[in-house]
């Protein structure tokens, strides 16, 4: 009588599914941290350990956590706050003197000229990493089961081959783009590069800009990215050793879904997440509710620029308070410049805010984001329209991607004003067709037989368990593209197919040829 009570009290001492593994992380600072703190608490609740391996400039990335143990490189990667800083403000300032090829091109050499800066001080610190033989050898030691990292940046990607650990992606970009180019078969026809602004219904021309981008992209990677690592590939990997091929992980955690993504090819070990970062609205602070009660029936406008952008040039700002100020609806926004001179009362200015508990209230009308992935995924889960004011790297295509669904409207904020602000912001809030067909994203996106972070999670402990998922990863990256792309073949068929022809044509002459002969006898 007393073995059933044994059974259930061995069951909740060991619940199923649960394998203490041990976990190596290798973040990218700034908003990318943001999703992958979300991944290590899990895996933390889970009973994972994880070590987290920083350097000493880090931004957003405490050395010291409940979730994780931190292992702190004596090395800048470059990527700090002042740098991100700097960075954006001078986009920000080239954008702002208008569209022109001139300064797109101005866009482009500045975007390559701060990508040597980043890859050559990831460089530096990877061979300070690489010569520092107590800390690989602790890292050794520590027989990790799996190496965790964000490919923006390649640091961690190098870092996984060197220790020879299998290798998870929390990704969206690699530092060749964005990640299904990849990994995936992506035709140009219908597969739009990022910064092209296009869907996947493109015109001839359109096409053919998209196929010129690719090329100049490709291009960058071989003339600013490559020559970077050379010297490190050599050193540390052998002479054989090629920097495109380490990207092929045993798992790719795609933080997109195809309600939010145009339809495109993908592979076995891509597994999509989107929205993973999102969960059902918590309480709000006492005086934030208090705040958003009071709108009465008119409702709240929140706005947020993301984590790299905390300040707009003062005429920009001046015409957004100066617009809000017109509008019946309280407004919460997230802003840590100077305060605007027109700033009305009914707005409130914060330098953070509970982002995802305040769209999931109900009171929430309209979002004016810049068009981050992840309050794009937010906005998404909650279902409340967006207005979009892109400024910088993908952030227009994201957002083109939301407009193209129907379920929000971008505004280009280097020729908006206040009175383009206040009719875009009224046309969103008061045509219910935004909002309708944002709500219907939201329904799409959570119709999943498993909740997003559910599925990472079991993807990573399924690595974990069988130490790697070879068997999802395909080999074609190994092929030249003359094969990749069944140019031999087509060649040696076109070989075949004009070897006939030219018999064919050979013999009708022979025929001819001797008939006319009999012809001319006989007469």
């Amino acid at each position: 009588m007393h073995w059933p009570l044994f059974w259930i009290s061995l069951c909740w001492l060991c619940p199923a599914g649960v394998y203490g593994g041990k976990v190596l992380v290798f973040p990218v600072d700034g908003s990318h941290w943001v999703n992958m703190k979300v991944i290590i608490e899990e895996l933390h609740s889970r009973g994972h350990h994880v070590s987290v391996v920083r350097p000493s400039d880090s931004w957003y990335i405490k050395e010291t956590s409940p979730f994780y143990t931190s292992v702190t490189i004596n090395s800048n990667s470059g990527f700090d706050e002042d740098f991100i800083t700097e960075f954006v403000t001078q986009l920000l300032k080239i954008q702002r003197e208008g569209k022109s090829a001139w300064t797109r091109f101005k866009l482009e050499m500045e975007q390559a000229q701060k990508a040597i800066e980043m890859h050559g001080n990831i460089c530096t610190m990877l061979e300070e990493i690489f010569e520092n033989k107590e800390l690989i050898q602790s890292l050794h030691d520590a027989k990790y089961d799996l190496f965790l990292t964000d490919p923006a940046l390649p640091g961690g990607v190098i870092l996984a081959r060197y220790l020879k650990l299998p290798l998870v992606f929390n990704v969206r970009w690699t530092s060749q783009g964005e990640g299904h180019f990849t990994i995936a078969p992506s035709p140009l026809s219908y597969v739009p590069m990022t910064g092209t602004e296009l869907s996947d219904k493109m015109s001839f021309l359109e096409r053919l800009l998209n196929v010129f981008i690719f090329g100049f992209a490709e291009f960058q990677i071989a003339q600013y990215i490559l020559p970077i690592y050379e010297g490190l590939m050599k050193k540390y990997f052998g002479p054989d050793a090629d920097y495109l091929a380490m990207f092929q992980a045993d798992l790719w955690l795609m933080r997109v879904d195809f309600v939010f993504e145009f339809p495109r090819p993908t592979m076995p070990n891509v597994v999509y997440m989107g929205g993973f970062q999102c969960k059902p609205a918590k309480p709000l602070p006492q005086h934030l509710e208090e705040f958003v009660q009071s709108s009465g029936e008119h409702g709240v406008i929140i706005m947020s620029l993301g984590t790299l952008i905390g300040e707009l040039p003062p005429d920009l700002a001046n015409g957004i308070a100066a617009a809000f100020a017109k509008m019946p609806q309280k407004v919460i926004w997230r802003y840590k410049g100077d305060r605007p001179a027109t700033l009305g009362n009914n707005t409130l200015m914060v330098d953070w805010m509970p982002q995802n508990d305040l769209l999931g209230h109900p009171k929430i009308k309209l979002f004016v984001a810049h068009g981050g992935t992840n309050g794009i995924q937010e906005a998404i889960y909650h279902g409340v329209p967006i207005l979009g004011l892109p400024l910088i790297f993908d952030q227009r295509d994201n957002l083109l991607r939301i407009e193209a669904r129907g379920a929000g409207k971008v505004i280009d904020i280097f020729t908006m004003n206040e009175d383009i602000f206040f009719q875009g912001s009224q046309e969103v809030l008061t045509n219910p067709s935004y909002r309708m067909d944002m709500e219907r994203l939201s329904r799409l996106h959570r119709d999943q037989p498993m909740k997003p972070l559910d599925t990472a999670l079991f993807w990573i402990e399924f690595v974990m368990r069988h130490k790697g998922a070879a068997h999802l990863r395909t080999e074609s990256y190994k092929m030249p593209l003359y094969s990749y792309y069944s140019v031999d073949v087509i060649l040696f068929l076109t070989g075949v197919v004009l070897v006939i022809l030219g018999t064919f044509a050979a013999l009708i002459k022979r025929l001819c040829s001797v008939c006319c002969r009999t012809k001319t006898k006989c007469d």
